[in-house]
């Protein structure tokens, strides 16, 4: 039986999102200098139909441990122009949406982004050697200095990670898993028992009639995508970039008055690509300008 691909973000929501115990061990994988997670809840387990259809959406997990850290989970298999920007407002966002107002700010409790990269977003000579990443708020001349534990990214990047073997035995054979996942002889030589359990959910999902065809209505959302995007770069259009976004932002806020516009007109690629993001679930158009 041909197996779905976990890197398909339904497919590896679905598979975390049915399985907490193997998203808490995911975790403690990642983050193994840290105390491991005992309990993880998901709070966003449900896949609306319009998500697996849409473009330029990353099917996340947002999951809660007995602490109350909050842990925004995703596995990316393209790399956004405006990658960076786009990893940290969600991250902040994770952080921010634990309070009401007027709730005191000791009641926030850590966001941290998990991210699994399916590509190498780290690509000078000297980052070669580096595949798992831990970014935080430290101090510029005293790193060992940590502002506190608020916000923190960990990122995986997956090819890399396995060309080099990088991370304890956990989070390597969590690597394997993702990379391999087709190859029994390979998956044979896991003797780490969460991934075996994963990789036979893997095989019960693909069992079943109706995820391979929902995982199969998400693969084609995002190879419609790539082949966009391949040819707006091919075609020579990221300059009407802005048009489309003004566009956009029209249909679902009405005309747009001239500082917006002359905004959009004077914008980098890379900011028009984070408004667009911004786009996709901001309430107010004074939101998708806003400065965070």
């Amino acid at each position: 039986m041909h197996l779905l691909d976990p890197k398909n973000d339904f497919v590896f929501k679905k598979l975390f999102a049915e399985a907490p115990v193997l998203l808490a061990a995911l975790i403690n994988a990642v983050r193994s200098d840290e105390p491991p997670v005992a309990v993880v809840e998901v709070l966003n387990p449900r896949i609306a139909p319009e998500e697996l259809a849409g473009k330029y959406i990353v099917l996340d997990l947002l999951a809660q441990d007995e602490q109350g850290r909050r842990y925004n989970i995703e596995m990316q298999v393209r790399r956004y122009r405006a990658w960076s920007a786009r990893s940290a407002y969600y991250l902040a966002r994770t952080l921010a949406q634990q309070l009401d107002g007027g709730d005191d700010y000791a009641l926030l409790k850590p966001a941290i982004g998990i991210h699994l990269l399916d590509f190498t977003l780290f690509t000078a000579p000297e980052h070669q050697a580096q595949a798992v990443w831990c970014f935080e708020l430290r101090d510029r001349r005293l790193p060992d200095l940590k502002l506190g534990d608020e916000l923190q990214l960990n990122l995986i990047e997956l090819p890399k990670a396995d060309r080099l073997g990088a991370g304890d035995p956990a989070l390597a054979a969590w690597v394997a898993f993702l990379e391999h996942w087709q190859e029994d002889k390979r998956m044979e030589q896991i003797d780490y028992p969460p991934v075996q359990q994963a990789l036979q959910r893997i095989r019960d999902l693909s069992a079943d009639e109706e995820t391979r065809r929902l995982a199969f209505v998400r693969e084609r959302a995002l190879r419609d995508e790539r082949s966009e995007l391949r040819a707006a770069r091919e075609a020579g259009i990221e300059v009407g970039m802005a048009t489309v976004l003004e566009r956009q932002l029209i249909r679902r806020f009405g005309p747009l008055d001239e500082g917006y516009r002359q905004r959009l007109r004077h914008a980098s690629p890379d900011q028009l690509a984070f408004w667009a993001e911004r786009l996709l679930d901001a309430p107010t158009i004074d939101s998708v300008f806003q400065v965070q």
